[in-house]
């Protein structure tokens, strides 16, 4: 069985952190899929998928990271070619990636106690952002 479902956002940009685990978990008990796998997609260059344990201390080393990784202030070629500014988003979208897979189990997902999945908005403006969520199993 196949089921595909969104998860439709409206971000801030700047590194704005969103939990979604619960919209994904809600897209996985509408699929009526047993075991199988769910995949999150952003089809967007300036955003990025991952899974963390959704609290503010570890939300601001993260971005702390990235700033370091990434800062937004460095000269980046894109923006001396488009002249938009987020030559960082599109670096730190690499670096994350636009998606994640989770296992499912008895039409759950399959994380951690403290491991939530956390869709991050790298770009430089606010967006309207969905998500692909695609849930494949039995």
């Amino acid at each position: 069985m196949f089921f595909t479902g969104t998860v439709e956002l409206k971000t801030q940009g700047q590194t704005d952190m969103h939990d979604i685990t619960q919209q994904v978990a809600d897209l996985v008990t509408a699929s009526k899929i047993e075991q199988g796998l769910a995949t999150v997609f952003a089809a967007s260059a300036t955003s990025g998928i991952t899974t963390i344990e959704y609290e503010s201390g570890a939300l601001e080393d993260l971005r702390q990271a990235l700033d370091e990784i990434a800062p937004a202030n460095r000269e980046y070629k894109h923006n001396l070619r488009w002249r938009d500014g987020n030559g960082h988003s599109h670096l730190r979208s690499a670096l994350m990636g636009p998606s994640l897979t989770i296992p499912i189990l008895n039409n759950q997902l399959t994380l951690g106690t403290w491991q939530q999945i956390l869709y991050i908005d790298f770009d430089v403006r606010p967006r309207d952002r969905s998500l692909i969520v695609n849930v494949l199993g039995e």
